[in-house]
Formats: structure tokens, sequence, C-alpha cells
């Protein structure tokens, strides 16, 4: 039977998501991995998937619901066990796999798993492909494999270690350098998948590493979202070790936040403004992040001579940009780097050993290397409202703001570029609400915005 999306089902570019039991079951996981593993040998690309997963409580169980759909099918599954998601990503594309699938619900609370589907190039589904995807799953019955057909599963504990490998072989770190400054970082891992990567990473970059939440055991510490809000406990680890520095990743090791050597968060914006100055500086071009990305990622594109492009929002909008334009660099404000010489995926490790080299190149600490731009204030709020409505709250708010600039490629982004201020509104594509992200050069400027256009929506709703 065709499949029928449960109506609590999040669907968008970035895949299935949902609470664990309802919508999410074994049954729906099952025949989504079943429809994708049709899916991709309709379309010719082979009979091998890669399956990986983060730390929830949820994963293993779900990820054998995966496979069990995989083998229905006849594809043939190279289990990875719990890995990131730049790691699996990166195995898909080295293997010459069919596509992946990942297990992880990244930022969202530890009752949220999802489904993140890889093509074979080891990047997500665009939005092409996952509108076929989706179209396939409601209209099509996958043929189920004989009792001959049914697809083998092996194992691949070695996704990791050839991640770690490729990074620290990239010519643009400076890998005995960096030993020989010997950072001391201090880590939160929320107990998510970073804790098989993060910490090998650092320690053979010569990094003296103090860690929180370093078990992966899917029962986070805080919540998952590496905000800098949500980062009071890795402050307190930066003090009490001495730290010269501070990372935090999300559950799915895709995302990295900054905390400075006074134990004071930084933002996540910041982590794509300081590896893309590694980047720019050996290499000028140009730089692609999205329209919710701080306009400091410009200042220091500017400053290297090259220029910045913006996308929609998601992972996948930004990498197919960065293919069509040649970028050097790019990424997301939200901590997610994506270097084209490792693959078109945001990556936390790459983040972390670029922000180091940054530091190195620069001899000073993070509070100092930051301080060499100017000083922006983004502000993010979540608000309920009904997405039906939103192309008219959009003109609304275009009615009320009269920005001199708008792009609506991806709900509304309104910028005055004399004022350096800029407003995003659109809808989440993981979670039920409407995201509000407004930046200027002060707080009470970036906070006016938000607070006007929450005004307006509520009139509306």
């Amino acid at each position: 039977m065709p499949i029928e999306f449960p109506p609590e089902l999040m669907v968008s570019v970035s895949g299935f998501r949902g609470r664990v039991g309802r919508p999410l079951t074994p049954e729906l996981v099952t025949a989504l991995a079943a429809g994708f593993g049709s899916f991709v040998q309709r379309e010719g690309a082979g009979t091998k998937v890669l399956v990986g997963r983060d730390s929830r409580t949820s994963g293993p169980m779900l990820a054998r619901s995966v496979i069990a759909g995989l083998q229905s099918v006849g594809c043939d599954v190279v289990n990875l066990g719990m890995v990131p998601t730049p790691t699996l990503l990166l195995a898909v594309r080295d293997s010459g796999a069919a596509g992946g699938i990942g297990v992880t619900a990244s930022h969202n609370p530890g009752e949220w798993n999802a489904l993140k589907f890889s093509s074979g190039e080891g990047i997500f589904l665009d939005a092409g492909v996952m509108s076929s995807f989706q179209e396939y799953l409601l209209s099509q019955d996958p043929a189920r494999a004989g009792w001959k057909e049914i697809g083998t599963v092996r194992s691949d504990p070695g996704a990791v270690d050839r991640h770690l490998e490729r990074i620290l072989t990239l010519p643009i770190l400076e890998v005995p350098a960096l030993k020989d400054r010997g950072f001391k970082v201090a880590l939160d891992c929320v107990n998510g998948a970073g804790g098989t990567i993060m910490p090998h990473l650092l320690k053979t970059l010569g990094c003296d590493v103090a860690g929180i939440g370093m078990e992966p055991n899917g029962h986070f510490s805080r919540d998952p979202e590496p905000t800098a809000a949500n980062l009071r406990g890795l402050g307190e680890a930066v003090r009490a070790s001495g730290a010269d520095l501070g990372f935090a990743v999300d559950p799915d090791v895709d995302r990295l936040s900054l905390v400075d050597g006074d134990g004071v968060p930084l933002g996540e914006d910041l982590t794509l403004a300081l590896a893309s100055a590694v980047v720019l500086k050996r290499n000028p071009g140009t730089v692609v992040t999205n329209l919710s990305t701080s306009q400091v990622v410009d200042d220091v594109a500017h400053a290297h001579g090259g220029k910045v492009l913006r996308a929609p929002v998601g992972e996948i909008n930004v990498a197919r940009r960065m293919q069509s334009e040649g970028a050097v660099v790019g990424g997301e404000g939200n901590g997610g780097v994506i270097l084209p010489d490792l693959n078109y995926t945001r990556d936390a490790p790459l983040g972390a050993a670029l922000v180091l080299q940054h530091l190195l190149d620069e001899g000073t600490g993070l509070r100092e290397a930051a301080s060499r731009w100017p000083t922006y204030f983004i502000e993010k709020r979540k608000v309920s409202f009904p997405r039906e409505a939103l192309p008219e709250a959009y003109q609304a708010l275009i009615e009320d703001l009269s920005p001199p600039e708008e792009d609506r490629t991806d709900g509304i982004r309104m910028a005055w570029p004399e004022r350096r201020t800029w407003l995003h509104v659109r809808p989440s594509g993981t979670e039920p609400v409407v995201r509000l992200i407004g930046e200027g050069p002060s707080e009470q400027e970036a906070l006016a915005l938000l607070t006007r256009a929450s005004e307006l929506l509520a009139g509306l709703a």
C-alpha cells in the first residue's frame, strides 16, 4: 500500500520528523525506508544503502526498522551504527552507494526522531528529488523482494576513523603547528554522537580536552540545540578548566557553537565567519550561506576580497548553490560549515579544526579574534502561526516595515542595508512553528524588528 503521511509528521526537504510513538512508529519508519530503497532502485542508482544514527534512545529500534524496510525491497545495507551525520554522508559518497538514511532528529529534543535521506552524492536530497520521492511514497506500493532476493546486511565500524583521516589530511590545516600550539578546549557533546569523534579529533590536534556530556547515551544533558542560551554548562566548564575556548555540538554533530576563554558564548554565526576566514585567506572566492545568517560573514568575505551569495535555509539549498557558483566555503549561521574539499555537507568536526586553525593564524584567543569584526546582535523567536496565512502576513510586513530590499525565495527576508539591519520570517522545516530572525548593530534594533513583526503576526493569527 502507498503511504499516508500522519498529520503530525513534519515533512520537508530536511526529511521526515516527528515524536517517537506518535507519529513516528517502527511501522511507519519501515515503510518509509522500503519506499526509499525502491525509489533509488527505480532511479537506477543501485541497491547499496548506508544507514547511521545518532545517540537517541529510540535510535537502535528505528535503525532496525530502517534496515528491515530496505532489506524487504532487496537493498543491501551497510550499517555504520552510531555516527555523526557528516560521517554518514561522507561514507555514502566515498563508497559509491545508492544513498543513505540517517536516523536523527538533529537538534530536536530527545522525544523526537527523524529520517534524513542522502543521494549517492553524499548530500541530502534536493527539493526536486525530495518532491519526486514524496510523490512516489504517496502513490506507489514498493515491490517486495522474494525470499531469495532479500537484501544483505553488514557492519562498517570504520567510518568515523576515515572521516577523521580526511579532515586531518586537508592541506588547509597546519596539523604539526596546531599540535605544537596545544590548545586547551572544553567540549560539550550533549550526550550525542559527538562523543564518537570530537574528543579524538581534538586530541589528535594536540588539544587538552575537558569534556562534559561525552557519553553518547541519548539522555541530552541540555536543550540539544547549541544556541548561546543553552551553553551555560560549557561556559562553567571553560572557566573551571582554564580552557582557551569551548566547543559545543548538537546530537548529530553537524553544528558547532563557540564559547570564549571567559566562558561567554559567542553565538553560532561566528563559527562560519571564522572558518571562512581560514579558507579565504588561502583561497579567495565566493561564500554561500543562507538567508538567516549574520552579516558578519559578509564582513569577513569582503575583507578577504570575496563575496557572499545567499540561498534558502536548508543544508542542501546551500550545498547546491555552492556547487553552481563554485564557492570555496559555505554553510549556515546555525554553526554549520561546509568545505567542498571535504564534502558538501555541514560538518562540526571540520568546523572545530578550522576555528583552531584561525586562532593559530591570528595568534590570538577566541575573544580577540572575534573582536576584529563588527559586532551584531541577532535575535531569534519561534511563534505559532497558521502556515496557510503566511502569504497575507508577508504582505502585511512589507506594507508596515517598508524595507528597501526584500527576498521571497524562503519566506520573506527584508533588509535595510544603510542601517545594517534585516529581518527574516519563514516557516520552520523541522518544527511546527514560524521562525523570526532579526539582526542589527544593537540589541535594541534587532529586538524592535522582532517585536513589531510578532505584533503584526499576532494581529493576523
